[in-house]
């Protein structure tokens, strides 16, 4: 039995280089991870008054996150953090208090940015946010993709022959990792 797998990208840009970093994750990943896409773009912002009419995105959306297994963040760097709309997906997802769909989740995450630091402040900004939320997070191998937009085939979304393997790897160890909850 394969084990759902939540992909949140924190770029809503249609040809996000992270977005392809995600796809080639999922098609890299071994069958027995079920990697799904999970839109974070149409949330509206958290606002605790919502909650008295939750807007039936949160539900949805917090309904895909208790229903996975795991959590994967492919995320750029935005001003060295995390990029709004991702924070917010972290946010609607914790909410109400005491009832948050994240907890006890393994994720990981991979960060890429055009420049040669990889989104390093937003991969760790992430791990700041999510460990009061209780996921427990993968530690090896890091995963900062510097120089994405010199990573891909002339087709411009299959990753070249140097970053598969590490691509590999990655999903490989996150395999392991989930499978340890």
């Amino acid at each position: 039995m394969s084990k759902k797998i939540a992909v949140l990208v924190g770029s809503l840009r249609k040809d996000s280089y992270n977005r392809k970093i995600a796809e080639e994750l999922i098609r890299l990943a071994p069958e027995s991870l079920d990697m799904q896409l999970v839109e974070i773009g149409n949330l509206p912002l958290y606002n605790e008054d919502l909650e008295e009419n939750t807007p039936q995105e949160w539900v949805e959306f917090r309904n895909r996150i208790k229903n996975s297994d795991g959590i994967l963040f492919v995320s750029p760097e935005y001003n060295r953090s995390i990029p709004g709309c991702l924070k917010n997906a972290i946010d609607v997802g914790s909410r109400p208090g005491g009832k948050s769909s994240w907890k006890g989740k393994p994720g990981a995450v991979v960060t890429c940015s055009p420049s040669g630091l990889g989104g390093f402040g937003s991969n760790h900004n992430i791990r700041q946010a999510v460990v009061f939320l209780d996921i427990p997070m993968m530690q090896q191998p890091e995963a900062y993709i510097g120089n994405v937009n010199e990573l891909f085939l002339n087709d411009g979304k299959t990753v070249n022959e140097k970053t598969e393997p590490f691509l590999t790897k990655f999903v490989n160890a996150f395999e392991v990792w989930v499978n340890r909850f």
